[in-house]
């Protein structure tokens, strides 16, 4: 592959005002169809009110907890004075922040024992956007 990979665009729908979607599957099976064994997987969101994070996935309570503490620390009521009502997903999603990197080996994505990736929803339910960059090394 040279350095004009092309952007690839996935979809996620959402079912709640805030929700956390693991999307490992999703970005592997691109991974896959990409055919590159090693390099690396740039996932972007394009979206201010959603974002990606890499954490926990064995057990389900830790984006639960996730959820719960961010909810304490931006609370949804709190005078904010955005028009739209959803001051507190703008924050939120710049707290998680609108892209990460993994590394890809041997076809796979590179996590660590208890890592997934996820997509942080904070204004749904939605339907979403997730791009994708797989660049071979």
């Amino acid at each position: 592959m040279d350095s004009t990979e092309p952007i690839i665009s996935l979809t996620v729908k959402t079912s709640s005002h805030a929700q956390f979607v693991n999307i490992d599957r999703m970005i592997q099976d691109e991974i896959v169809r990409a055919g590159v064994d090693d390099g690396v997987c740039t996932v972007y969101v394009p979206h201010t009110t959603a974002g990606v994070t890499i954490n926990e996935n064995a057990d389900p309570d830790v984006v639960a907890d996730m959820a719960l503490i961010l909810d304490r620390m931006v609370p949804g009521e709190g005078g904010y004075a955005h028009a739209e009502g959803n001051s507190a997903a703008h924050v939120k999603a710049s707290m998680m922040g609108s892209s990460a990197q993994v590394l890809i080996a041997d076809g796979r994505l590179q996590f660590g024992t208890w890592q997934s990736l996820y997509f942080c929803e904070f204004d749904g339910p939605r339907t979403r956007s997730v791009w994708l960059q797989i660049t071979a090394r």
